[in-house]
């Protein structure tokens, strides 16, 4: 590796040539402030915030983008340096909406930290702000123009997205982002993954915020809540509270969603275990009886837009499978609400998910009963239920660990757990489906070869039942493009099953997640590491194969039937269709 040799305030420091200046400071431990910058995905130099003095040279340098070079002397506190920064950050400030204590990013917002570490208490430049949008028509993103500081990393997350919904509109004062035409994010073909909002560095994107309606269902007799809590959010949970990125948070997870007054809360493990049971038997069949192959899993409601939208030739791959939290939505409405005595219209179902996307799936046609009822009534992100847990006033970190209510939907095993990260999914369903074919409990069910990050797509071959049978794993939609576009060019076309998640990691890397600012993500890959909380809680269970969860296997028993029977069909499986990318009756408006 070639290394250059320069000086940072100071500081002799030894990195790779390929390095920015940016980049070497952070080897010396020297913070230089950003704003547009985010790594491995924007790195434009435009906002101007991470400008640095080099000596002999004739103006300043934006850092994030200023290649090192052999010898190179940097100053990045000189006085002309801070005068500049603050001058940017004032002139941002004028053309910003400040209203900063009802904004949804107060104290976790990258201009408010910024403008507190240099001491901005006036904004000196004055004059006529440019117009701005409040876009709140789609049930999963809110655009609010006024807070936007044209970084560019919502339109560089939805190109690396492979989307490219997002983009810059008008010219000079006018300058603003959004999607095509400046329509409304519910008419454009987005598929609400939320990458922008993770992206966005203050409030000018933010999740369609349904905790209302959630308090107003707890607080109301004639409804009967039950919570239900995906497996990514307790690898999550807890960063909202000061606990280290990757800290796995479960039992303080259900004791707070406890204390907030459900009348019941799952996991919605149970809901991924019942997802393997139907889509295992569903590979199984495809397989043994001709069925379209490759399967493509369907619980990414990112990814099934995505499909829907921009490859609908490969809807007849998609498993009929709902996704786990719609399952677990199903089976709430009807089988618990059987046991227990309840008036389905009187069960209000919320489910707590790492995804922004899932509040648009829940409002899919396809996923209300034939009595008009809606699977799941509500969705709330993590973030969301950071926030309910603080209005409680619930101490986090103090609270004693708890777990889920036992009884009829309370258990669930690791396969369910690791749904959460890339490549869950499939070693899930190849658990299950490999004793199945084999007819026994085969010892050896740790399918690493699926598992990580370090490839957006990763391919594997296992041996079913004596057969071998080509998987592949593709982590974003940018991933999902590059693998179809090899299935349909005829590079690969020997796949049985691939998995598909909408988010790069997988759902502990949805939109619904903790915002983490970028400076902290410099120095850590946030998937690798809420990862690891999935596989180690998926470690200590007592079963990890989805077919040993005995409360699924009553389900069967005494409701059911069998996987993939009719009343599993008609309440457990969906239907997909094409979607129009940029509909004429959209474009007239």
């Amino acid at each position: 590796m070639n290394m250059v040799n320069l000086t940072i305030d100071g500081v002799s420091v030894s990195v790779p040539s390929s390095y920015t200046v940016l980049e070497a400071a952070k080897e010396a431990g020297i913070k230089i402030p950003t704003l547009c910058y985010l790594k491995d995905v924007n790195q434009a130099g435009a906002c101007r915030i991470c400008l640095v003095e080099i000596e002999k040279a004739r103006a300043l340098a934006a850092a994030c983008v200023m290649p090192v070079s052999e010898g190179m002397v940097v100053h990045t506190n000189s006085p002309k340096v801070r005068d500049t920064r603050k001058n940017t950050l004032e002139m941002i400030l004028s053309d910003h909406n400040v209203d900063c204590l009802s904004c949804i990013r107060n104290q976790n917002c990258e201009l408010q930290t910024l403008s507190q570490e240099y001491g901005i208490r006036k904004v000196t430049f004055s004059g006529v702000k440019s117009s701005s949008v409040m876009d709140t028509k789609s049930f999963s993103i809110v655009r609010d123009s006024s807070k936007c500081v044209k970084c560019g990393r919502c339109v560089a997350a939805c190109q690396k997205q492979s989307i490219g919904l997002l983009s810059f509109l008008n010219r000079g004062f006018e300058t603003t982002v959004g999607p095509a035409f400046d329509i409304s994010m519910a008419d454009a073909p987005c598929i609400y993954c939320g990458q922008c909002i993770v992206a966005c560095p203050v409030g000018a994107l933010y999740e369609k915020e349904e905790t209302e309606q959630v308090w107003n269902a707890i607080n109301d007799p004639s409804k009967h809540v039950v919570m239900q809590v995906a497996p990514a959010v307790r690898a999550a949970i807890g960063e909202e509270f000061g606990l280290p990125i990757g800290t796995r948070a479960t039992g303080k997870m259900f004791a707070a969603i406890k204390r907030l007054g459900a009348d019941k809360v799952y996991d919605t493990n149970f809901g991924a275990d019942l997802t393997i049971m139907e889509e295992g038997t569903e590979l199984i069949n495809r397989i043994k009886n001709g069925g379209v192959l490759p399967m493509i899993t369907s619980c990414s409601p990112g990814w099934v837009r995505f499909c829907e939208f921009y490859f609908p030739e490969f809807i007849p791959n998609l498993s009929t499978c709902k996704s786990p939290h719609e399952m677990e939505g199903a089976i709430i409405k009807t089988f618990y609400a059987q046991k227990n005595g309840i008036d389905p219209k009187d069960i209000f179902v919320v489910s707590v998910m790492p995804c922004t996307s899932k509040k648009t799936e829940a409002e899919r046609e396809q996923l209300v009963n034939k009595d008009g009822l809606k699977d799941v009534d509500c969705v709330i992100t993590t973030r969301e239920l950071a926030r309910m847990i603080r209005e409680a006033g619930i101490d986090f970190k103090s609270l004693p660990d708890d777990g889920p209510d036992s009884d009829l939907l309370g258990e669930y095993t690791g396969a369910g757990v690791i749904f959460g990260a890339t490549g869950g999914v499939m070693e899930a369903a190849l658990r299950t489906v490999a004793d199945i074919l084999e007819n026994k409990d085969l010892p050896d069910f740790e399918y690493t070869q699926v598992r990580g990050v370090e490839a957006d797509v990763k391919e594997a071959t296992v041996n079913l039942a004596g057969k071998d049978i080509k998987v592949a794993v593709a982590h974003s939609t940018a991933a999902a493009r590059k693998l179809l576009d090899s299935i349909k060019d005829g590079t690969n076309n020997d796949y049985a099953f691939i998995e598909v998640m909408g988010c790069s990691g997988g759902c502990v890397c949805g939109g619904g997640q903790p915002i983490i600012d970028a400076q902290t993500l410099m120095s850590i890959d946030i998937r690798a590491e809420r990862a690891k909380a999935l596989y180690e809680e998926d470690k200590i269970l007592p079963e990890r194969k989805s077919h040993k969860n005995s409360q699924i296997n009553k389900l069967y028993e005494e409701f059911l039937g069998e996987p993939n029977g009719h009343l599993s069909h008609e309440l457990l499986h969906t239907s997909y269709s094409k979607r129009e990318i940029y509909p004429d009756s959209v474009l007239e408006d």
